[in-house]
């Protein structure tokens, strides 16, 4: 059972507000003042607290500024409770970390609305999220979920990509964050000496580009299609606009792209010092996991290559031993995996 802690000088709203909460299933603590308040807190470590601000010894500013200050209760959504006279001072609040603000008076279902959007932020929030574009679009999507993050799609509409179109290229500035409804696209940097290699592989669910969004710099990739797709573009002022709202979404969020570029580094440095049959093990498990296990592998021998780091002739080669090991087995061009933690674990 969730606990909320309510702190309110005036006997009445403190114990309406606790009896409302009470009938919605939360445990509730009360404290009269706001000393009172930042004790409780720090000793029952609720879910949620809502605070009055115009309160004797200590007002509700000052409980927000020491309950901000320990690190036992810092993370704890806070609400404000204030009179209609003082919403002019509710911006004071907000930047000072408070989570939502409610007018008095207030309605039970506004009440419980602010209470179950806290709740849910918090929850995201303490979610561990794959390092992945994977990660990415399931945060994203729970923030959406939770009324956090709302109307995106709705707002704006699906275009068609064919097979072959380039997205973006590598140099331009970013104007949009894209999020791929349906269909295949690769990521792909050029080296100086003219080769491509695949930077990343993207599949239904999947949001693209937001890295030079959130570092503000050029793409450092190029984008292609790999089969006709669904993609929706969200312009980067609303993307940043959704994302910087909250600075705790936004520290979430960058600690998630944070982690997948280490994945990105550790698979560069997989191209570099593994060996090729290593290489190209790893290439069609990350495939084979990345577009849907159990179903054969549909990408051209072309794309493995560039997503190895090798010559398609290499590729071929090496496939061929592995169909000759009964690894994977190739049916009218397409390939299917046979083994997958012999692939996963390969030796040499």
């Amino acid at each position: 059972m969730k606990s909320i802690l309510v702190i309110d000088d005036n006997p009445n709203i403190r114990d309406n507000t606790a009896e409302i909460l009470e009938l919605a299933g939360y445990k509730t603590f009360t404290a009269e003042n706001g000393r009172q308040g930042v004790e409780l807190a720090i000793k029952e470590k609720p879910a949620v607290i809502v605070c009055d601000i115009m309160m004797p010894e200590l007002d509700g500013y000052g409980v927000l500024h020491l309950l901000r200050k320990n690190t036992d209760t810092q993370n704890i959504p806070f609400i404000f409770l204030t009179a209609k006279t003082e919403r002019t001072d509710f911006r004071k609040g907000m930047e000072m970390g408070a989570d939502d603000y409610i007018t008095k008076p207030f309605d039970d279902v506004e009440l419980l609305n602010a209470i179950e959007t806290r709740l849910k932020k918090a929850e995201i929030l303490d979610q561990k999220y794959a390092s992945s574009p994977q990660g990415v679009s399931q945060f994203i999507k729970d923030i959406k979920d939770s009324g956090l993050l709302t109307n995106l799609a709705d707002k704006f509409e699906m275009d068609v990509h064919r097979k072959k179109q380039t997205l973006y290229q590598e140099g331009k500035r970013p104007k949009y964050l894209y999020y791929l409804s349906k269909g295949k696209v690769k990521g792909i940097k050029t080296h100086p000496d003219g080769k491509e290699y695949i930077t990343d592989l993207f599949s239904d669910g999947d949001f693209i580009g937001y890295s030079a969004l959130i570092e503000d710099k050029n793409y450092d990739d190029s984008t292609v299609i790999l089969e006709d797709a669904e993609i929706m573009q969200v312009p980067k002022e609303d993307f940043l606009q959704m994302i910087y709202s909250d600075i705790n979404i936004a520290a979430k969020f960058i600690r998630i792209i944070t982690q997948n570029v280490k994945e990105k580094e550790e698979r560069l440095l997989n191209l570099a010092y593994s060996s090729l049959r290593k290489r190209v093990a790893k290439a069609l498990v990350d495939i084979y996991e990345k577009f849907g296990e159990n179903k054969p592998i549909e990408i051209l021998r072309e794309d493995i290559a560039q997503y190895v780091g090798t010559a398609t002739e290499s590729l071929i080669r090496t496939l061929s031993d592995f169909k000759a090991e009964k690894l994977i087995e190739i049916k009218e061009g397409k390939i299917s995996i046979i083994n997958i933690d012999k692939l996963k674990y390969l030796l040499y």
